[in-house]
C-alpha cells in the first residue's frame, strides 16, 4: 500500500487503553512478583505480589464495579498515599472502563469534599490514617482501604465475577482479556485535580490515549525494562505517578512501594532491593543528599540509580551534588497535569561525557528538549505552549476553563520560558498565578481567599519566594485592617485550619500598603523582584 493511500483496515485499529499494559504483564510475567508493599502498611499489607495477582485482583475489581452498579464512565475517587491497593485501583478501575479520581492525602477535608462532590464520584476509598479526618465526606458508598475495600473489589464473587478463569487462561498461555468493556481509547480514563490560577482546583480529564502515549514516550526516554526496580517516591496521586505504574507493569520491573518520604528509607530501600529508578520533586532529592551525609558506608546505587525530577527546576548545585555525592544519574522532565505530564525530557546525552561535572549540571538544568511526538514552542509573549497526544480532553465540567487553555490548537501552560539553539527549553517564569513548592501546585488566589478570611487583613498579595529545600515557598505580604492586630504566627495558623498546610505561607510580611497600577491592579511581578534579584531564573 503506498503512502499515498488513506484507507485504513478496520481490523487493525486497536484501540489503546490502559489494559495494554497489565495484560501484558500477566502474560509474559505472571510470576515474577511485580509489587512489594509497604511493610509499615496501616491495614494489613498485601505483601509481595506477582503480576498474575496484581490482574486477577485488578479483574475482581471489574466484576466487582458491575455487581456494585457502577457503570463505564463513572468515577470513583481513592484518597490514599502510596500502596499497592492505590496502585492495583489504578489498574483495575482504568481497565474497566471506569474513571480514577486520585486525589492528594495532603488536601484538608473541606478540599477533599469538594473533589469528591465535583467529580461526582460514587465510589470512595479511603487511606485508613485518613479515615477520622474524612469522615464526614458524603458519597454514595465509601469503604477504608483495607480488609473493607478488599471485600467489596477486590475479592473474586463467586455469583458475579466474570472473569474467575483468568489465573488458568493465562497459565494455560491464552491472552485472556482482564475485561470486556467498550475498548474506547478516547473514554477518561482519570481524572487528575491540580490547583491552578483559581481558588478551587480543575479536574484534567485524561483519555486512555492520553496515558498510553505518555506511558510509551516516558518509557522510552526512560529506557524502561524487565531488569528495573523502581522506588515509588512519587506520591501517585500526581499525575497517575507520571505514568510509572503503567510502563513498569507493561515492561515486568518491579515496583517497591514507599508510603512516606524519608531520605534514610529511600536509601534503605535502594540498598535493601536493588533500587535503580525513581521519580520526585527536588525536594526529594534534597531528603536523600542530607541522608546521605549520614549514611554509614558506600552510598547504595551509585552507577545505577536513575532518579527523573520535575516539579521545578533544581539548582545547577543540587544537580552536581546528585552526581558526585550518591554516583545517581540525573534527569529532569518539565510538563503539567494536563499534558500527562511529560514535554520535555532532558537525559545526559553522550556528547556531554568529557564536560565537567559543572559543565554537564548545567546543561541538565534546562527542562530539555520535547519529548517524541510533542511539540513545544515559546510565543512572542514568552509563554510556553505545547500540543501533541497527551494534552488533556478538557477540564471537568468546566468548558470556560478548558477554552482558555487550549487556544489554535495550542495548550498554555502559563509558564514562561525560551528555547535555546539546541533546541531545549528553559523555564524562566511563571505566567499564571501560581507556586510549586516540593513539587505541589499551590494557587496564590486560593491562599489570598483564606487570608482575607481573617478579620484583621484588609489586603493580602501572595507570592512564591526562592527556598532552598523547597525550591520555592509562600510568603504572604499583608495589610491589616485600620485599627487592627494579628501576628504572623496568628495568621499562619488561620490559613491552616482553612487550607492543606503544604499551601500555607511559611513567613508573613505585614506592610502599610501593597504596590498597584493606576486602576488598582496588583503587580505581582514586582513584588516579587527584591526576592528574586540576581537570579537568572525567577523560578526555583
Amino acid at each position: 500500500m503506498g503512502f499515498g493511500r488513506s484507507r485504513k483496515v478496520a481490523a487493525m485499529i486497536v484501540p489503546l487503553t490502559t489494559n495494554d499494559f497489565l495484560e501484558r504483564a500477566a502474560l509474559i510475567y505472571g510470576e515474577r512478583i511485580g509489587i512489594i508493599d509497604e511493610p509499615t502498611q496501616p491495614a494489613p499489607i498485601m505483601g509481595a505480589l506477582d503480576y498474575r495477582t496484581v490482574a486477577r485482583l485488578a479483574g475482581n475489581c471489574a466484576a466487582n464495579l458491575d455487581a456494585l452498579g457502577i457503570g463505564f464512565g463513572e468515577r470513583i475517587a481513592i484518597v490514599s498515599q502510596n500502596s499497592a491497593r492505590l496502585l492495583i485501583a489504578l489498574y483495575g478501575v482504568t481497565a474497566a472502563g471506569r474513571v480514577l479520581v486520585p486525589v492528594n492525602f495532603r488536601l484538608s477535608a473541606a478540599e477533599i469534599r469538594y473533589i469528591v462532590e465535583h467529580s461526582g464520584a460514587r465510589l470512595l476509598l479511603i487511606d485508613p490514617e485518613l479515615a477520622d479526618a474524612l469522615a464526614d465526606i458524603p458519597c454514595e458508598r465509601r469503604a477504608i482501604l483495607g480488609p473493607e475495600s478488599d471485600a467489596l473489589l477486590f475479592t473474586a464473587r463467586a455469583a458475579t465475577n466474570l472473569h474467575a478463569e483468568i489465573h488458568a487462561e493465562i497459565h494455560a498461555g491464552i491472552h485472556a482479556e482482564i475485561h470486556a468493556w467498550p475498548r474506547d481509547e478516547n473514554a477518561t480514563a482519570t481524572i487528575n485535580y491540580t490547583s491552578g490560577t483559581t481558588a478551587r482546583p480543575k479536574g484534567v480529564q485524561l483519555t486512555h490515549r492520553n496515558l498510553w502515549i505518555n506511558t510509551v514516550t516516558f518509557g522510552l526516554h526512560l529506557g524502561a525494562s524487565d531488569r528495573d526496580v523502581y522506588l515509588h517516591t512519587l506520591p501517585t496521586f500526581h499525575c497517575n505517578g507520571w505514568g510509572m505504574p503503567f510502563i513498569l507493569a507493561g515492561m515486568g520491573a518491579r515496583q517497591i512501594v514507599l508510603r512516606k518520604v524519608s531520605g534514610a528509607e529511600i536509601l534503605r530501600r535502594v540498598a535493601e532491593h536493588g533500587v535503580n529508578m525513581m521519580c520526585g520533586a527536588p525536594a526529594v532529592v534534597s531528603a536523600v543528599l542530607d541522608a546521605a551525609l549520614d549514611w554509614d558506608g558506600p552510598i547504595p546505587g551509585r552507577d545505577r540509580v536513575r532518579m527523573v525530577v520535575a516539579g521545578a527546576p533544581p539548582p545547577t548545585r543540587t544537580i552536581e551534588r546528585i552526581e558526585t555525592e550518591l554516583g545517581w544519574e540525573f534527569i529532569q522532565l518539565y510538563g503539567l497535569t494536563e499534558t500527562s505530564p511529560l514535554l520535555t525530557f532532558n537525559r545526559s546525552r553522550a556528547e556531554w561525557d568529557t564536560l565537567s561535572t559543572h559543565e554537564r549540571a548545567q546543561k541538565l538544568g534546562r527542562a530539555g528538549p520535547p519529548g517524541i511526538g510533542v511539540q513545544v514552542r515559546v510565543e512572542a509573549s514568552g509563554e510556553i505552549v505545547a500540543r501533541g497526544n497527551v494534552v488533556l480532553d478538557g477540564y471537568w465540567q468546566s468548558p470556560e476553563a478548558t477554552e482558555a487553555a487550549i487556544k489554535n490548537g495550542w495548550f498554555h501552560t502559563g509558564d514562561g520560558g525560551a528555547m535555546d539553539s539546541d533546541g531545549y527549553i528553559s523555564i524562566t517564569d511563571r505566567k499564571k498565578d501560581v507556586i510549586i513548592t516540593g513539587g505541589e501546585n499551590v494557587s496564590s488566589i486560593e491562599v489570598e481567599d483564606a487570608l482575607c478570611s481573617h478579620a484583621a487583613v484588609a489586603e493580602v498579595a501572595v507570592i512564591g519566594v526562592p527556598d532552598e529545600k523547597w525550591g520555592e515557598t509562600v510568603k504572604a505580604l499583608v495589610v491589616l485592617a485600620h485599627g487592627a492586630s494579628a501576628t504572623e504566627r496568628e495568621l499562619i495558623e488561620h490559613c491552616r485550619t482553612l487550607l492543606a498546610h503544604y499551601k500555607c505561607p511559611t513567613s508573613v510580611e505585614l506592610r502599610s500598603e501593597l504596590a498597584r497600577t493606576a486602576t488598582g491592579k496588583l503587580q505581582k511581578f514586582r513584588l516579587r523582584e527584591p526576592y528574586w534579584a540576581g537570579r537568572e531564573r525567577k523560578v526555583n
